[in-house]
């Protein structure tokens, strides 16, 4: 209803206070805005009284729900009366159009209490504006669209909407009952607001056309809508034929009732012409006549009624038969989709089982790293430990040897004095013994000889068993120190009856020394012998540095293809870890995928459950309708003059 007209009208800056002119039926107020402006000195339209040539000029102009915010430059321009404190005055606005406003919290819920108010507004264009920024503002409104059961048409693009506005919107829609079109593009919904949006499409039914262009919605989610949208212009067709059969049936229905009364009335008017000729005459001819008359028409009433029974038995079948093919389309969709489910879950398994199988594969290949690993730090951690061994062991056995050299230069030179007395009788026991000593010595070097074969044996062995049993390692290593331990004690015991001998000889050089001139000379040749054998000796040391040397570098390269293969397990162990995420991605895309195909399936299910709803309740609607026109002509026919007559006949 619109406000009390003032009896007066202020004009000025305070034009907030001024009354508003009485408004006309179609929305607009009385007068031209144009006019008025040629007259007032070609003064430009503030653009407030809803002209045409009022919105081309206040096309930039700000709107507000109150009177005081409709400015243009600041100031009320005057040229039109001042406008209505709030649209839900108006009564007769079909279409509101807002772009650009930069409408946010105070506007959206000015827009709210406009929808639950106002009954007239069809269609409400709000673009490019900024409703979604603000969650109050923007739920109020959708609190006033679920409440409003008259728009039809809502346009809110580029309107920054995100995914709490879309559920927002969701709940209003699942109120609302009369929009038809909504559009929503550009904005940015995302994945949770299309889903939100797509389950209120469950319960809301009166929506035709819902746009989701531009808002990052995914392409399964927005054929789920198209087809719910499909579903729900499917569903008002229906609904449309029914109503415009019904509509039709209802027609003839009325249509026939009229056409019996004017044979009704006619049969009265003969039967009163009749009345008046037997008045008249007094005949028995003329009644029966009528009479007959009558009866034909009640036959051919008859007629009339079987024909209308065999065309409602006509469309009866006729609908039962859509409902049958119907029904069949139903069930094939529902084959073919089970046939998809059936298959579905076979791929699903089947990627399970390969998931497994990879699984343990992977394990086990992890279980052999790791135990290779241990192997690698154990072996390593031996070897080491054996090397630090040799090295301390030929550090000792040098310096033992070194101190019994030095002790021994120190004996000879004592004993030189005593032995220059004694060297001519003990010439020939020292010849003796000297041979005896040349013997031990090529028994210590044959004794060397095999020592370097069963070290180059053992070196092999060693390699063998490292390559093929790495864990019996230890246990031959401990007989091998084993044996490195005894033949370390039968050289010490060597060195001491060396050391005895050495006394021995000491004792007869004592007793030789008046034969110390002669055996000078032979002194002469032992030391140059002793030199030799120094030297020998010397050999013998570099030949086993060497060799030393030879088994670090052997075991230094045996490390390096140690590590060699720990690179190529570590590279191995990323290719694994690179599969273990491809099969990861693949199972979250195959969920994915699942859980999409799920809710397609739950969707469709629950659009075959409607439809079949949809059906049975048309069903009994035209069971209904047939059973109430056969009950009213019935109830027509009987309660007609002529149905009595006959019945008294």
């Amino acid at each position: 209803m619109a406000p009390p007209v003032p009896a007066s009208r202020k004009r000025g800056r305070g034009s907030s206070a001024a009354a508003p002119r009485p408004w006309r039926s179609s929305g607009g107020p009385t007068g031209g805005c144009a006019r008025r402006a040629a007259r007032r000195r070609r003064r430009p339209c503030c653009g407030g009284c809803g002209s045409s040539a009022g919105r081309r000029a206040a096309a930039a102009s700000t709107w507000r729900p109150r009177a005081s915010r409709w400015r243009r430059a600041g100031r009320w321009a005057g040229c039109c009366p001042a406008p209505r404190p709030s649209l839900r005055w108006r009564s007769a606005t079909a279409a509101l159009a807002r772009k650009g406003n930069n409408l946010r919290t105070v506007g959206a819920e000015a827009l709210g209490k406009l929808l639950r108010q106002n009954k007239s507004i069809r269609s409400l264009i709000l673009e490019w504006n900024s409703l979604g920024v603000w969650e109050e503002g923007f739920s109020f409104f959708c609190q006033g669209l679920g409440a409003n059961k008259f728009l039809q048409r809502l346009d809110l693009r580029n309107n920054q909407i995100n995914h709490q506005g879309a559920g927002e919107l969701a709940m209003a829609l699942k109120q609302n009952t009369s929009l038809q079109e909504l559009d929503l593009r550009w904005n940015n919904i995302g994945l949770l607001g299309g889903r939100a949006l797509l389950n209120c499409l469950q319960s809301n039914r009166t929506l035709k056309r819902l746009e989701l262009a531009g808002n990052n919605v995914p392409s399964d989610i927005l054929k789920a809508v198209e087809q719910a949208m499909d579903h729900n212009q499917d569903r008002q067709t229906i609904l449309r034929e029914t109503q415009n059969r019904a509509y039709i049936l209802s027609k003839e229905v009325l249509s026939l009732k009229d056409e019996k009364t004017k044979q009704f009335l006619d049969l009265m008017d003969t039967i009163d012409k009749q009345k008046e000729e037997i008045a008249r005459s007094g005949r028995l001819q003329m009644t029966e006549a009528a009479l007959a008359l009558s009866e034909q028409k009640v036959h051919n009433l008859g007629e009339l009624l079987n024909a209308t029974k065999q065309e409602q038995t006509s469309m009866a079948e006729r609908h039962f038969m859509e409902l049958q093919q119907q029904k069949q389309e139903g069930a094939d969709r529902e084959g073919k989709l089970l046939h998809d489910l059936s298959a579905a879950s076979e791929k699903n398994l089947l990627l399970r089982n390969q998931v497994d199988e990879l699984e343990k594969k992977c394990k086990i290949q992890q279980d052999q790293l790791f135990q290779v690993k241990q192997d690698l730090t154990n072996t390593t951690a031996e070897l080491k430990l054996r090397a630090v061994q040799a090295e301390e062991r030929l550090e000792m056995e040098k310096r033992r040897f070194k101190q019994s050299l030095e002790d021994m230069e120190s004996l000879r030179l004592k004993e030189v004095d005593h032995m220059t007395q004694h060297m001519e009788a003990s010439e020939r026991s020292m010849q003796d013994r000297i041979q005896r000593l040349e013997a031990i010595r090529i028994a210590l070097e044959e004794e060397l000889s095999q020592v370097k074969a069963a070290a180059l044996t053992e070196r092999g062995q060693a390699e063998e068993e490292l390559i093929k049993v790495r864990n019996q390692a230890r246990l031959e290593e401990q007989q091998r120190l084993e044996h490195l331990e005894e033949k370390l004690r039968l050289m010490t015991e060597s060195r001491d009856e060396a050391q005895n001998c050495c006394l021995k000889q000491k004792q007869m050089v004592a007793e030789a020394q008046a034969k110390a001139n002669q055996l000078s000379l032979h002194a002469d040749g032992l030391r140059r012998r002793i030199e030799e054998l120094q030297q020998d000796l010397n050999s013998k040391e570099e030949e086993k540095v060497t060799e030393v040397n030879k088994v670090k570098v052997e075991l230094q390269e045996q490390i390096g293809h140690l590590q060699a293969e720990r690179t190529a397990q570590e590279g191995l162990r990323e290719k694994i870890s690179a599969l273990e995420r491809q099969l990861k991605v693949l199972s979250s895309n195959h969920r994915e995928a699942l859980l999409d195909k799920e809710g397609e399936i739950s969707l469709l299910l629950e659009k075959l459950r409607m439809k079949e709803a949809d059906i049975s309740r048309m069903r009994e609607e035209e069971a209904q309708r047939a059973s109430f026109l056969q009950n009213a002509i019935m109830a027509y026919v009987q309660g007609s003059p002529l149905g009595a007559h006959s019945s008294r006949k």
